[in-house]
């Protein structure tokens, strides 16, 4: 599959919120933490203040990196950012190319507000994707269950590899082969979003 078509298919794969479900996985849900957890997850773009604590973090990033990746290469590179400094520095440098942002009276920064931000980074031949995947569905499940609120951002990734925002794409540290492929907000949810609906008709069990 072309790079440019797994990509959204990716992303659209790691947005797993609740919604719409056979009965019989209702009825798991009511029995099974981890299935809970998994149908409880909303996309939050709204967050409290509050930092993240750095153990949580870590906690996060750990079961992201024991996700399940072909051969165990683990092809990805991770960088947690919560440096207040940098999340508004770069927000500021978006803001002078996209002074539409300015209109969104809840808008705080280029990350849907999020105080803390996972880079997640794949070689750039496109080799690593469907592992990169796998890795943030784990962490974004796991923040849920530690009462934390996520929200998969690609958008952001074309910003940070222009020009503009050359200084800040550096101070990451990618190793060369490597780019941007998302980002993940973290922190404190300030809103509760209502569930969107999932179409059960897309599945199918071939007996």
């Amino acid at each position: 599959m072309k790079k440019k078509t797994l990509l959204p298919l990716l992303l659209g794969g790691l947005l797993l919120v609740a919604g719409a479900a056979p009965a019989g996985a209702q009825s798991a849900a009511a029995d099974n933490e981890v299935v809970r957890t998994i149908m409880a997850r909303r996309s939050i773009r709204q967050y409290k203040a509050q930092p993240v604590p750095r153990e949580l973090l870590e906690t996060i990033v750990e079961c992201g990196i024991n996700a399940p990746n072909g051969l165990n290469k683990q092809p990805w590179q991770v960088r947690v950012v919560t440096d207040p400094a940098y999340i508004e520095g770069i927000t500021a440098l978006y803001l002078e190319q996209n002074p539409r942002a300015k209109e969104d009276k809840n808008f705080k920064n280029m990350f849907r507000n999020a105080p803390a931000v996972i880079f997640i980074a794949s070689p750039k031949d496109g080799s690593g994707q469907i592992d990169c995947g796998l890795l943030g569905g784990n962490m974004v499940i796991a923040a849920q269950s530690l009462g934390l609120g996520t929200c998969c951002l690609g958008g952001p990734i074309g910003f940070m590899k222009s020009e503009a925002a050359a200084d800040y794409l550096k101070r990451l540290g990618l190793p060369a082969g490597y780019e941007l492929l998302y980002a993940i907000g973290v922190g404190y949810p300030d809103e509760s979003p209502a569930a969107k609906p999932r179409d059960a008709q897309k599945v199918r069990f071939i007996d």
